[in-house]
């Protein structure tokens, strides 16, 4: 027996099996494999999205094949369960089911603080264009790049497709995220027909949408070796990562990206741009002046209450 180890990456778990992508020689082969046992003993869990070292024998059936090594993450997330993301698409709905700003801007400060490049899609934008129209304003002066669009009517969804082709690929990972209902799997069979993803509509009583996607999954954005990876996730309320699932206090202003033009501008060096005095507080300034979105500071404040009461609880 002449075992063979090759590098390669998760791209579908489930119910304990794996499926790993490996590239060799320009060739692109998929195995259906489990982990090794150790990794329960070592409290370590398998994740889509992972690096990982794949030991296999020829001349026996693929499905022999086990991860032996998880190799270094960039990151990890809890919610959706996904390793080694490089960009995450959040997505929200212009309407049903209307946006949360405030569990917005935590995926999006959360995300930067982990070194992800949020960018942010505005779907439904036909159903309520004034809202669209307000929400892609709004983040677009806070520092992010914004699609309007609709999936399900096919309008806009060209921008979003060329910034995939130039900012996903040589093995970078992206992820769809969102509140149930707000249109990712659909987007993403408006972007990639061949995937045909499950959708189901939006409860008209409750306004949120069922669950359609049941499991992460990486899917290859081209049919070259070298392709980036885009996922469909169940879809969430809160996200989180993995032993660090929140920030800190002393992260948190660094995950605003509009708040960074007025760092040490405050009055005082301990300002904790929680307060509403525009003559201390440089940030409480900008948004009286229109410079910063009220929402984003609310939301920053009560993230701040969160930490702070994360911090004093240990």
């Amino acid at each position: 027996m002449t075992e063979t180890t090759v590098n390669g990456k998760i791209v579908k778990g489930l119910g304990g099996l794996y499926t790993v992508r490996t590239v060799s020689e320009g060739a692109v082969r998929l195995f259906s494999c489990r982990a090794k046992g150790a990794f329960r003993h070592e409290d370590e869990k398998v994740t889509v999205g992972d690096e990982v070292v794949l030991r296999y024998d020829e001349s026996a059936p693929e499905e022999t094949a086990v991860i032996r090594e998880i190799l270094p993450r960039k990151n990890i997330l809890i919610r959706p369960p996904l390793a080694n993301l490089d960009i995450l698409f959040s997505v929200i709905a212009a309407a049903r089911p209307a946006p949360v700003t405030e569990t917005l801007d935590k995926l999006l400060a959360i995300a930067e603080h982990n070194g992800i490049e949020p960018v942010l899609i505005v779907t439904k934008s036909d159903c309520d264009p004034a809202a669209a129209e307000h929400y892609t304003a709004l983040y677009r002066q806070a520092g992010f790049t914004v699609f309007p669009l609709s999936g399900a009517a096919g309008v806009g969804v060209e921008p979003l497709r060329a910034y995939i082709a130039e900012h996903v690929r040589g093995g970078r990972c992206a992820a769809f995220a969102g509140a149930s209902g707000v249109g990712k799997s659909t987007l993403m069979n408006c972007l990639f027909p061949g995937l045909a993803l499950a959708t189901n509509a939006v409860s008209a009583r409750i306004e949120r949408g069922r669950h359609t996607t049941r499991h992460v999954e990486l899917f290859p954005t081209t049919d070259t070796p070298d392709c980036g990876f885009l996922a469909d996730t169940p879809g969430f309320s809160m996200l989180d990562f993995m032993r660090f699932d929140f920030l800190s206090l002393d992260d948190l202003f660094d995950a605003f990206r509009d708040f960074a033009p007025y760092r040490g501008a405050c009055r005082y060096p301990d300002c904790t741009h929680t307060g509403e005095g525009a003559a201390e507080c440089a940030i409480a300034r900008a948004v009286r002046d229109g410079a910063i979105a009220p929402t984003r500071h609310e939301s920053y404040k009560s993230l701040y209450r969160t930490l702070k009461i994360k911090k004093n609880t240990y």
